[in-house]
């Protein structure tokens, strides 16, 4: 099995809003990494927003032009599955949550990489160890579950499937550090902790708002003044994507209790009704310049 030290190159697979922001801190970190998409020109935009992130850091006085540089220099970007796997020590998959794209992606990759090559999925809710079900290897397989946005959170929760080694474990705990994160361990349950947990408050919030308790705004406003919390579970909601956090209430509901995680109508309205959240302009606020309008978060 490698070591940290083995781990220079780094395949990311999806430059999408995860993806690309896993590959910002991998670069951060002093790893060499390629960003994967099933198109160039998905590669070339995660790497575009990247530059924008770092660039924004510079103009903050949180990076340096030279640190920036040197990030950038450490990322390219393909097209081609075989050309990133091509020498990785370490490959997370950033795909949309389906279970049946998962466990096709990395059928394919576990026959470009080494045997002792570390495979991880940034899922955060599926099963990972169904997604690793069918895989030769499966002990060498994690899941690595980074927070929105990957740049700016701490957290990174490894998750223990049923056949991951303990070396493999340690190795990623270790991985985790070096990115500057901070980790935990838990056991492969739906939803892990912090899904699970996070999602319970998220929908209960939407089913007040469905209620007419309270508007959005102050629903959140209740949580960040009287809880302390960051950022309310609604805007949060909006930042995760209506869409994502839907797909996971169902597979809660499915896997867990029924009725604990069952998606409230309103949320299922405003998926329908393309209402995303913070990548699409509007979800339970309105958003520009990736921040939510002044005075928006009314009742929908």
């Amino acid at each position: 099995m490698k070591g940290i030290e083995d781990l220079r190159k780094i395949a990311v697979l999806g430059a999408g809003t995860m993806g690309h922001g896993i590959a910002q801190v991998l670069v951060q970190a002093g790893f060499e990494v390629v960003l994967y998409d099933l198109e160039e020109r998905l590669c070339e935009e995660g790497k575009r927003r990247i530059e924008v992130m770092l660039e924004k850091g510079k103009t903050l006085g949180k990076v340096s032009e030279e640190d920036m540089r040197s990030a950038l220099s450490r990322i390219s970007t393909t097209a081609s599955l075989d050309e990133a796997c091509l020498g990785a020590g370490a490959v997370i998959e950033a795909a949309p949550e389906r279970m049946e794209i998962k466990k096709e992606i990395f059928g394919r990759v576990e026959e470009l990489v080494d045997r002792d090559c570390l495979l991880a999925t940034n899922t955060s809710s599926l099963s990972v160890s169904e997604i690793a079900k069918d895989l030769v290897a499966p002990e060498r397989f994690v899941g690595l579950h980074y927070f929105n946005p990957p740049p700016l959170m701490k957290l990174l929760e490894i998750v223990r499937g049923e056949r991951s080694s303990p070396r493999i474990l340690d190795l990623a705990r270790e991985f985790a550090l070096r990115q500057g994160k901070e980790p935990i361990l838990v056991r492969d349950s739906p939803g892990f902790a912090s899904s699970r947990l996070g999602l319970a408050l998220g929908l209960e919030a939407v089913r007040m708002v469905e209620e007419g308790v309270a508007s959005p705004s102050d629903i959140d406003k209740a949580m960040k003044l009287g809880y302390r919390h960051p950022m309310g579970p609604l805007e949060l909601t909006d930042l995760v994507g209506l869409d994502v956090r839907l797909s996971i209430a169902r597979y809660l509901s499915a896997e867990l209790d029924e009725a604990r995680f069952a998606p409230p109508r309103l949320l299922e309205d405003l998926v329908a009704k393309g209402r995303l959240g913070r990548k699409v302009g509007r979800g339970f606020y309105e958003w520009k310049d990736g921040r939510p309008v002044e005075g928006s978060g009314g009742l929908p």
